[in-house]
């Protein structure tokens, strides 16, 4: 089975990523760093979902 993730960790995730499209990479540590400077997310759990959501669409666009 695989992680399940709510309607608004995906829809932040593609948000940020079609606005800042190139900015993010296949790095969870660097996703991380740059969801917390484009967006106003105030937990680390959430941004860290969020950072875990885009790296793994950014491995599935390599593929």
């Amino acid at each position: 089975m695989g992680n399940i993730r709510t309607a608004f960790v995906k829809r932040i995730a593609k948000e940020l990523v079609e606005k800042n499209p190139g900015k993010f990479t296949m790095d969870f540590e660097e996703n991380k760093k740059l969801v917390e400077e484009l967006s106003t997310v105030n937990t680390k759990h959430l941004r860290n979902k969020i950072a875990g959501y885009i790296t793994r669409l950014m491995r599935q666009q390599s593929q």
